[in-house]
């Protein structure tokens, strides 16, 4: 029975209004002694009289904020009437900590209500704690009546959706009275399809179930206790291995999906956080991660790699996602007994350039190779997997009287073929084989999966192995590059030395016929094409245009990488990345009088992150410049086979918060670079200890330079179409038109090199010619100067700037390049297509230019 309310608890109210309203210019901070005022008067007066008081400010907030229309404040008069609602929470919240006369319908009625305030306010409710306990105390048997369950769980289930206090959801929830707490929030692709799967098991299994998931909750240390390990293999033989194994498999894939709920509005970088991961779950996942470490599986691997990338990929102003979850994987693929997580490794070493990591990446390789008992410098190579490729890049399974073929093409580009009953190829799979060998599609698929995965990270892989000084027995670069299923399909695309005695030798594998896969017959063959059989026990390597320090500039030399350039343009075979057609950086005379450093690529505007990316793509290190009181180091890299690390010195440009910053983060939008330095990798980086440039071998300093020169090449703004009038405020234009339209670099004169064999072979040979910097295209309308270097264009006769961003300059023309990388070539091509065609232009932008 509710009593009447006491004039001083009547007062209450009133004085809580008023004292909001006389604070309009702060109304979030307001008057705190004032408030705190009426909270002491309200909590002196008898619990019968707080009792009426905690309902009346149920009352006055719900009717508020009904005032707001469901609509965040927008003015001044708004934000007073929602603190005003917020004040009456706080002291409903400070006299439910005393246990009150309120009836379990009064109780449920303002659990209700809270339920509601949920859908305004994702964050703290400060009645909560006291609501809660209210029931708990006096009503805890009555929460398991029907009306009473349902309300409860609803608010149970809302906390949970949120993420905010979950340990409010855990109270109302062990009210119920076949309490077995589910630790997956829902919000989660994983944890949805989790929770779904353990909510339709039978209580027994499902009780096991959230065991183990709790268990894996307790994934605190970097790596699993044997304890921990015999619990959790406790626990899955009593689900069943083979039913864990399969949800795993099910669940780690969907962790790559985003929120199925987002997070709630008090969560920081908002735009982006339906990628992140709650810690709690990135723990559960972790345990899991181990788990699935404990038996070899192909398919287990497979999975496992893919989520490391999935939880090392970087979130805007975050980082990565959830380093937790990737470095377990790693740990599990590490862990992972017999060789099948090996390839894994080796494809995140060349794929994830997170720092940590690698360092993760390094320690499960080195733990891999002791368990094996492999050598840690081979065992990347030695346990590349096929992949079920029966041949180099080729796979034919039968399926009844269907046949589906695997092949591996021209770009390392693996694609899956189909044959009827009739050995006819077929675009789609065949009835019958999708009818009766759903298995046998699964497991191919996945192996095309895996296929198109490994090939670029063993591209990369052997593209990085000109700085490692690696040579082979002949037998063994037989069996790990050139007959090797799936990296044969790398290296018969390039270019061996091989050694006998004083006899050194350079031959490329030549298939009998050139449209052939790359399985085809073949053989390997001179520069001049004449055969070439490697003598026992030759020793091989990968050749390089300096090879040898000692040959660097030699005439000979010159000629015979022209004819490998000519074999590979002539042959139409196109290489993996560049090695015929790679360039090469010499000593120049002004690095010979600064000595110790080279000012080729300094004074360059280039963005930041861009830079940074091709940095890590290229395995140098360096940190993101923040405009903050700080120093950082000069990016580098790191080569531990000639002792040598080498610098390249960057410094943050601009100080518009606008223009020169990323607002979310403070990083630098722009870089200016400076010298390239060597030292000696253990030696302390000091300026006076340098080393000077013409003691470093000439293949080092080559790819260094070229490095520097890709950095530069690529991220530098003068390649920006759009920035003829010199960015902000024009500051970079003179250097905008240098870079644009200067003199070439080295990879800019091969790009002209190549060009000018490739032109008299296209269809607009008549029209194009090839000048010190240009390449000179006469359209109907125009004569236009494309630069070799930046792709940027000028008009004749008065040199017009023409400007052609990159997706306007795409067109379908195929043209074959004897390599893969260049983009650039590409762009200047798709260009050169469209401007000798120019009367068919139908772009106005462009058009306007070009008639102005």
């Amino acid at each position: 029975m509710r009593v009447v309310p006491s004039e001083e608890a009547q007062a209450v109210i009133p004085r809580l209004h008023e004292t909001a309203l006389q604070y309009e210019s702060q109304p979030f901070r307001g008057p705190m002694a004032a408030f705190n005022a009426i909270e002491a008067d309200a909590k002196a007066l008898s619990r019968p009289n707080q009792a009426w008081l905690v309902r009346r400010a149920f009352d006055e907030s719900v009717e508020l904020w009904s005032r707001l229309g469901g609509q965040p404040a927008r003015c001044t008069e708004d934000h007073i009437v929602d603190t005003t609602a917020w004040r009456f929470l706080f002291l409903a919240g400070a006299l439910l900590k005393r246990q009150l006369p309120l009836t379990f319908e009064e109780l449920l009625e303002l659990t209700e209500r809270s339920l509601h305030m949920t859908e305004r306010y994702t964050i703290y409710l400060p009645h909560m704690p006291g609501l809660i306990r209210q029931i708990e105390k006096g009503y805890a048997k009555r929460a398991r009546e029907p009306r009473a369950r349902e309300i409860l769980t609803r608010l149970a289930d809302r906390i949970d959706e949120q993420g905010c206090e979950r340990h409010f959801a855990r109270r109302l929830r062990k009210l119920m009275p076949d309490f077995l707490e589910m630790p997956l929030n829902k919000g989660e692709a994983w944890g949805d399809a989790a929770a779904d799967a353990l909510l339709a098991l039978p209580d027994e299994q499902r009780r096991i179930w959230i065991e183990l998931i709790h268990h894996c909750g307790k994934a605190s240390s970097g790596s699993p206790s044997k304890k921990w390990l015999a619990d959790a293999t406790h626990l899955r033989e009593r689900i069943g291995r083979d039913y864990v194994t399969c949800c795993m498999l099910e669940w780690f894939p969907l962790v790559d999906k985003p929120r199925t709920i987002p997070l709630g509005h008090n969560q920081v970088f908002q735009d982006h956080n339906h990628h992140l991961i709650l810690d709690h779950h990135a723990t559960i996942l972790k345990g899991l991660c181990w788990l699935a470490a404990t038996e070899e599986s192909d398919e287990m691997a497979r999975t496992l790699g893919a989520l490391a990338i999935s939880c090392y990929r970087k979130v805007p102003g975050i980082g990565a996602r959830a380093v937790k979850v990737g470095n377990a994987a790693v740990y599990a693929l590490g862990a992972m007994p017999g060789t099948a997580s090996l390839g894994q490794l080796s494809r995140l070493r060349i794929k994830v350039k997170f720092g940590t990591a690698q360092a993760m990446i390094a320690k499960a390789l080195d733990r891999a190779a002791e368990r094996e008992g492999l050598p840690r410098a081979e065992i990347e190579e030695m346990a590349v997997p096929a992949y079920g490729l029966e041949q180099v890049g080729f796979l034919r399974e039968q399926l009844g009287d269907c046949a589906a073929e695997v092949r591996v093409g021209e770009t390392l580009a693996a694609a899956l073929h189909w044959f009827n009953d009739k050995g006819k190829p077929v675009k789609a799979m065949p009835a019958a084989v999708k009818r009766d060998n759903a298995e046998e599609v699964k497991d191919l698929k996945g192996a095309l999966k895996d296929i198109q995965a490994m090939l670029p990270a063993q591209r990369d892989r052997v593209d990085g192995l000109f700085l490692e000084r690696k040579r082979w027995p002949l037998e063994v670069w037989r069996e790990r590059y050139l007959d090797h299923p799936l990296v044969g399909a790398v290296a018969r695309r390039l270019i061996w030395v091989f050694e006998h005695g004083n006899t050194a030798t350079a031959a490329a594998w030549l298939r009998d016929d050139a449209e052939a896969p790359p399985h085809a017959e073949g053989q390997l063959v001179r520069v001049d094409g004449t055969a070439f059989e490697p003598k026992a026990g030759s020793t091989v390597t990968l050749w390089h245009p300096i090879n040898d320090g000692d040959k660097a500039g030699d005439e000979a030399l010159r000629d015979d990488v022209a004819a490998w350039r000519a074999f590979y343009e002539d042959h139409r075979i196109r290489q993996p990345f560049k090695q015929a057609h790679r360039e090469v950086y010499l000593l120049t005379d002004a690095e010979r009088n600064t000595g110790t450093y080279s000012n080729r690529f300094a004074a360059h505007i280039v963005r930041q992150h861009q830079f940074n990316a091709l940095m890590r793509e290229r395995y140098w290190k360096t940190q993101t410049r923040l405009m903050v009181d700080a120093e950082y180091g000069p990016a580098y890299r790191q080569f531990s086979a000639w002792d040598l690390r080498v610098e390249f010195w960057i410094t943050g440009v601009g100080d518009d918060y606008n223009d020169d910053f990323v607002l979310d983060s403070g990083a630098f939008r722009y870089l200016a670079t400076d010298q390239v330095r060597f030292y000696r990798s253990a030696q302390r980086i000091q300026d006076d200890n340098a080393i000077p440039l013409d003691q470093i071998p000439h293949i080092v300093l080559s790819e260094c330079l070229r490095d520097a020169d890709l950095f530069v090449g690529v991220a530098s703004v003068g390649n920006n179409p759009e920035w003829a009038d010199g960015g902000p405020e024009g500051r970079f234009q003179t250097y905008w038109h240098d870079f644009s339209f200067g003199t070439l670099g080295e990879s800019a004169q091969t790009r002209r090199d190549i060009l000018s064999r490739l032109i008299p072979r296209l269809a607009i040979a008549d029209v194009c010619t090839i000048s010190d910097r240009f390449l000179v295209v006469r359209g109907t309308k125009r004569t236009y100067k494309i630069h070799l270097g930046s792709g940027n264009i000028l008009m004749e006769p008065n040199d017009q700037y023409l400007c052609i961003v990159q997706g306007r300059s795409e067109n379908d023309r195929s043209v074959f390049l004897p390599f893969e990388g260049d983009r650039t070539l590409a762009i200047i091509l798709s260009k050169a297509f469209m401007l000798a065609e120019d009367n068919t232009i139908k772009d106005r932008t462009i058009l306007s230019q070009i008639e102005r």
